[in-house]
């Protein structure tokens, strides 16, 4: 941001109220978002055409080394111009928003941009829409921060910024505001709502006066919903919902293997595009996003699919392209993981889209070729999407509403409630996490939509440790007990060993009736009226369990033991206080 438009707004911010600014900033993101949109895609679309439409790539073994390129130049600028400071993945948004205060680098507003363009336009195959997600995210924080804005602006602007993005993708206002708030799981109040909608609508209009009509997915209903066919779409939406779950887990247990790889990063590289140029060399389709062969099904040419590859002389044969269409929706998240587990940049959100269309496609297809039925291959296509939206984000309004949007009505409103709640409950029963919230979990920071759980989340055990608890040796007398019980404002006291073990507590409640007795004092010792703590907190024990703790034990304080020695107590009233001033700060609008 130049100087001159951030005095200009600056200056605005000062003749504004508060509300007034926050809209102003909601459409200035929207804009920036919405240009940074149109600025990949178009970027994306260079690198494509001047890769794919030269000479050299008409012999299909050149053809399928560009991904290895792509993957090779995402590593390059990562490690040479970025320095390594690259965030894949939508979880680190919600990272951010919990642990960081919202913050994110001025470097992702750029970062994605760069890498993801390299990798997916010469056939990295995976999304583009995380990394716009990852750079509204990085417009909207960093908007925010040049004017010093709060917590609670900032994140709501971070949100506005995610909104835009997926608007501009897709033309899809509506979903991009869903998208937001299904996936950030963060809480908005009403009055919030309208700074989210400025922003989606803002964006969707810079992409639509920019591009017109040559948006990423769009489609044209061709046939009308028919109810007889509900029960088809009740087996398309268990289709989906199983298929979501392989795909979320296939893709984790690959991309982890290769984060685990002792390999070089230029090593893993070079590996992940020669094993995704193989399956581009079978499968085709694989090659980049995949949005071309969406649209090539859902106009129910299929043959197209096997362009340039081995199977190309099979193209005629229906049979034979189910089976192509079936092995696309199980190699699908291997491809994606290579990709981005060897080091290109990209998401799942359009892999998602592509996978629920052949899935669709298939279903449809595989029951007319029985003669079972005559269903409409193309609604099917469409709806699948967001089946497998739905169950691999857990986000089924957003797939609901992004597929009415990008079909330019509401025609298919029936089936898409129908596939898309089902295909979450499906993939929810088995994988109670969202794929970006399943890595989050796997580090014990956990984010649903349980809004006291993902606040205790963001409490530190140990921030919260208070060391004024008077401690006693088990040697000590009852004297020197009651001599610290006369210093401290404390009713429970740590029994430690020289070395700082805890050995023990005393309850002053224990000890009131004996306090007094003169006679006791230098013949009862600690050790004869310690007793074992009602459980034992560790440093690094996360907030969720703590509080069980105090649940299941009734207690107030409970001693804190780093690396197995004595630090201090924890306090519920602590705990309470902290979690009231955090969700008081987190409260959006």
């Amino acid at each position: 941001m130049t100087l001159k438009p951030k005095m200009l707004i600056g200056w605005l911010r000062n003749k504004l109220t508060k509300n007034q600014f926050i809209l102003l900033s909601s459409v200035m993101v929207g804009m920036l978002v919405g240009l940074a949109a149109i600025l990949l895609k178009s970027f994306v679309h260079f690198i494509y055409v001047s890769a794919t439409e030269s000479n050299f790539t008409s012999f299909n073994y050149f053809y399928v080394c560009l991904p290895m390129i792509g993957i090779l130049l995402s590593v390059i600028i990562t490690q040479k111009i970025l320095k390594g400071r690259l965030e894949r993945g939508i979880a680190h948004i919600l990272h951010s928003i919990a642990k960081k205060s919202s913050f994110i680098p001025k470097v992702q507003m750029y970062a994605q941009l760069l890498t993801s363009s390299v990798t997916v336009g010469l056939g990295g195959s995976a999304g583009l829409e995380a990394p716009m997600v990852i750079t509204g995210a990085a417009f909207g924080v960093n908007f925010s921060r040049a004017f010093n804005l709060n917590y609670q602006d900032r994140t709501l602007l971070l949100a506005c910024g995610i909104s835009a993005g997926i608007a501009a993708a897709f033309n899809a206002p509506i979903a991009g505001v869903l998208f937001a708030l299904e996936v950030l799981l963060i809480d908005i109040s009403i009055s919030a709502f309208a700074p989210l909608i400025i922003a989606a609508a803002t964006g969707a209009l810079v992409s639509k006066i920019v591009l017109k009509d040559d948006i990423i997915l769009s489609f044209q209903l061709q046939q009308p919903f028919n109810y007889h066919n509900v029960p088809f779409y009740l087996l398309l939406s268990l289709f989906t919902g199983l298929i979501a779950v392989y795909h979320s887990r296939v893709f984790i247990r690959l991309d982890g293997a290769f984060s685990k790889s002792d390999l070089g990063k230029y090593s893993k590289a070079a590996i992940g595009g020669i094993l995704l140029g193989g399956l581009v060399l079978v499968f085709p389709s694989l090659f980049g996003e995949g949005y071309q062969s969406i649209k090539t099904l859902s106009l129910l040419h299929p043959e197209e699919l096997f362009h340039r590859g081995v199977l190309q002389p099979f193209q005629d044969n229906e049979w034979i392209v189910l089976f192509f269409v079936g092995a696309v929706v199980l190699i699908k998240p291997v491809a994606v993981a290579i990709t981005i587990g060897s080091g290109g940049n990209g998401g799942n959100f359009a892999p998602s889209l592509f996978v629920g269309a052949y899935a669709g496609f298939f279903i449809a297809k595989f029951l007319n070729l029985l003669g079972l039925t005559n269903l409409p291959i193309a609604n099917f296509t469409i709806v699948g999407m967001a089946g497998i939206l739905s169950g691999l984000y857990h986000a089924p309004l957003t797939a609901i509403f992004l597929i009415a949007e990008i079909t330019g009505g509401y025609t298919l409103m029936i089936p898409l409630m129908i596939v898309s709640s089902i295909s979450y409950a499906i993939s929810k029963h088995f994988e109670p996490f969202s794929m970006d919230n399943r890595r989050l979990a796997a580090t014990g920071n956990i984010f649903t939509h349980d809004r006291d759980h993902n606040i205790l989340t963001t409490i530190r055990t140990t921030n919260l440790v208070e060391t004024d608890f008077q401690f006693v040796l088990p040697t000590d007398s009852l004297k020197i007990l009651v001599d610290k019980i006369a210093k401290s404002r404390r009713n429970i006291f740590p029994v430690v060993d020289q070395e700082k073990n805890l050995l023990g507590v005393i309850f002053l409640d224990d000890v009131r009736e004996i306090i007094f007795k003169h006679e006791l004092y230098d013949t009862v010792n600690v050790v004869e009226l310690m007793r074992k703590p009602p459980a034992i907190i560790s440093s690094d024990e996360d907030m969720d369990s703590v509080m069980r703790k105090f649940d299941e034990t009734g207690a107030w304080n409970l001693p804190v033991l780093e690396n197995g020695h004595y630090i201090g107590f924890l306090t519920k009233s602590s705990v309470l206080s902290n979690y009231r001033t955090k969700l008081k700060s987190t409260s959006i609008g």
